[in-house]
């Protein structure tokens, strides 16, 4: 499945919603992909990109960004605070502040560099210890607690667990959002994201559906 066909289904799921397909941003999630494929999608027009890891995405981007103007990098991986600085140099958007450490970095960054990047709040919706972001019934106060850092947070993520439908946690995330007065929504991957767009997601995140199975490294 190409490019094309991922824009199509994206606005034919607007439609179904009655949202303007231009309100939705795909992030082509290209971790651990060959450099070749990711290219060919730049070559489309596309530019909107997402990334795991920070040391993968520096290994990368600045090459292409060389190469191809108005590059929109995401990261949407756990991040370490020992990174932070690396990832406000690289990334456009985090999606994955997750805890009160991490947001106090990145406050005292932004201080130190004179800007940051555009934040969401990750929520582990469906509470799996394994799985990092703020639960739900924390969610609210840590909204609070960022904002009176002046972090430029305009939205919430998450990644529903995979044994269940994702369609509540999808409703679940849009309500706190709502009740936070925040805009934006990153959630929706490759199986699911007709289903976040019709709970309002503005950012889905595509990898597999659009550059086929990932290529994991060599040993």
């Amino acid at each position: 499945m190409g490019l094309t066909d991922i824009t199509t289904r994206i606005a034919k799921a607007a439609k179904a919603a009655d949202r303007d397909p231009s309100e939705i941003a795909l992030i082509a999630v290209s971790k651990v992909q060959p450099n070749e494929r990711v290219e060919a999608v730049l070559k489309e027009g596309h530019r909107c990109f997402g990334e795991n890891r920070v040391q993968e995405a520096a290994g990368k981007w600045p090459t292409f960004r060389e190469t191809y103007d108005g590059i929109d990098l995401h990261l949407i991986g756990p991040l370490q605070s020992n990174k932070s600085r690396q990832a406000f140099e690289l990334f456009d958007m985090i999606h994955t502040l997750d805890r009160p450490k991490l947001a106090q970095t990145f406050a005292r960054l932004a201080q130190e560099m004179g800007s940051c990047p555009q934040l969401f709040i990750q929520v582990n919706t469906g509470e799996e210890p394994q799985k990092a972001g703020i639960t739900p019934a924390e969610t609210d106060a840590f909204v609070a607690e960022c904002r009176s850092l002046d972090l430029p947070v305009t939205g919430l993520m998450c990644i529903p667990p995979v044994d269940e439908t994702p369609s509540l946690h999808f409703a679940l995330l849009q309500k706190m959002a709502e009740r936070n007065g925040l805009s934006q929504l990153s959630m929706g991957m490759s199986d699911d994201f007709e289903q976040a767009i019709a709970f309002g997601a503005t950012h889905i995140r595509v990898g597999s559906a659009l550059f086929g199975a990932r290529v994991p490294p060599a040993e």
